[in-house]
């Protein structure tokens, strides 16, 4: 019995033993194992999502987020982590330079962040572009429309070096810019019959640059050109505007500037004012807002409209399919620059997968290389500014409160 009961636990030590060393080598092998990690690489966009602009840049969201979706979240094995961002603050309720400042710094400082859409106001951009370009980071526009972003000669002396202080192009854009749109809308009101023009625009860089494009283009055209000023874009109204307007002859008004900056109270003062004059804006107003804004009658007949790019009941081939996928999952017409969020993503993702590497500096030449992209806007390249080779304008008005198309535009 005690030979038994020895050697029972002879043995059971023996086991222990061999299981104990086991563990310890399983241990130390696991010890040894690389790490299994998550790969995220991280795309922000920064856009007013406080204030009127939201409905116009809700719809830029969901194009976002769509083509993101097409491909799964994921690329060469990288989950693709998106983050919506604000620009704008309550106080202002518009886009504010303090929140941009605050948005690219914010970018910069997380390694995760590859690529930047971004930003829907002209000004925004002149506020984050230097910074995203000391780091590296690649900025992707769906909406800047500003000339001097990107093309010298058409700004101040220094620009648009100054928001290039790598000597490096970090900064694209999927829009054409104000210098197309401005001389084409001058082009469109003489078709209309405009003779004299009195030019307003809301002293912002966008607004004021388009203004200025639209008035020497204007008077080239042998418009005359009787008034060009500045408005206080929080103003409760324009009355005494309208009087000077009246005062002048004008057969024509354009208002270079944005809906958030009170481009409805003009159209709402200038009919009430008696002024049968066309009424002639651009881009920046060209969503539902602009029309709830001034009110439906006050547009309707000569309110014009121009745009950079097509509507999206226009939008052919995969444009006309993401708008039909739009509205699938969504359940309403998207606004005017949804397509152009949904082209600026896939573009980003498109260079993302071409990288060679998923960093910073691979991305931003994956994206300068773009050639020959056959996107929801059509087939297009980058230029060596950064600008898109789309040169497609449009012309619209308004008809029982809904926008109507009109025509492609042209140049004179």
């Amino acid at each position: 019995m005690r030979r038994t009961v020895r050697t029972l636990a002879v043995t059971s030590l023996a086991i222990l033993a061999s299981a104990l060393a086991y563990s310890l080598d399983f241990g130390s092998t696991a010890a040894n194992a690389e790490p299994q990690e998550t790969k995220v690489i991280r795309i922000v966009s920064s856009l007013p999502r406080t204030g009127s602009a939201n409905a116009q840049t809700t719809t830029m969201v969901n194009g976002i987020k769509m083509a993101i979706e097409e491909v799964g979240a994921k690329i060469d094995g990288y989950a693709i982590d998106y983050q919506d961002w604000d620009d704008a603050s309550p106080q202002r309720g518009n886009w504010d330079p303090q929140v941009e400042a605050q948005n690219a710094g914010k970018a910069i400082a997380d390694p995760l962040i590859v690529g930047y859409i971004g930003t829907f106001n002209s000004g925004a951009a002149k506020i984050s572009m230097p910074k995203l370009n000391e780091a590296g980071l690649v900025m992707v526009s769906p909406a800047n429309t500003a000339s001097e972003l990107t093309k010298p000669g058409t700004g101040d002396a220094d620009e648009p070096m100054k928001y290039r202080p790598s000597g490096k192009i970090n900064y694209f854009r999927v829009v054409p810019t104000d210098d197309l749109q401005g001389a084409m809308g001058a082009s469109w009101a003489k078709e209309l019959g405009a003779t004299k023009v009195y030019v307003l625009h809301d002293k912002e860089v966008y607004g004021k640059g388009i203004a200025e494009v639209f008035k020497t283009s204007a008077g080239k055209l042998g418009i005359e050109v009787v008034g060009f000023e500045g408005i206080d874009p929080k103003a409760s109204n324009y009355r005494s505007l309208v009087t000077k307007i009246k005062s002048k002859g004008a057969d024509f008004v354009y208002f270079g500037g944005t809906t958030q900056n009170n481009a409805g109270q003009i159209a709402k003062d200038l009919r009430n004012g008696g002024v049968k004059a066309g009424f002639m804006v651009p881009d920046g107003c060209f969503e539902q807002a602009f029309i709830e804004a001034a009110g439906a009658p006050n547009l309707n007949g000569r309110t014009y409209i121009t745009f950079g790019g097509l509507p999206a009941s226009e939008l052919k081939g995969k444009g006309a399919e993401f708008v039909k996928k739009y509205k699938e999952k969504y359940g309403i017409e998207p606004e005017a620059y949804a397509v152009y969020g949904y082209e600026a993503a896939r573009v980003l993702l498109d260079a993302i997968d071409r990288a060679e590497k998923k960093d910073r500096e691979s991305i931003r030449q994956a994206v300068a290389a773009t050639k020959n992209f056959e996107g929801a806007l059509g087939t297009w390249s980058f230029d060596e500014n950064g600008d898109t080779t789309n040169r497609i304008m449009s012309g619209q008005t308004v008809e029982d409160g809904k926008f109507k198309f009109v025509k492609v535009l042209s140049g004179s």
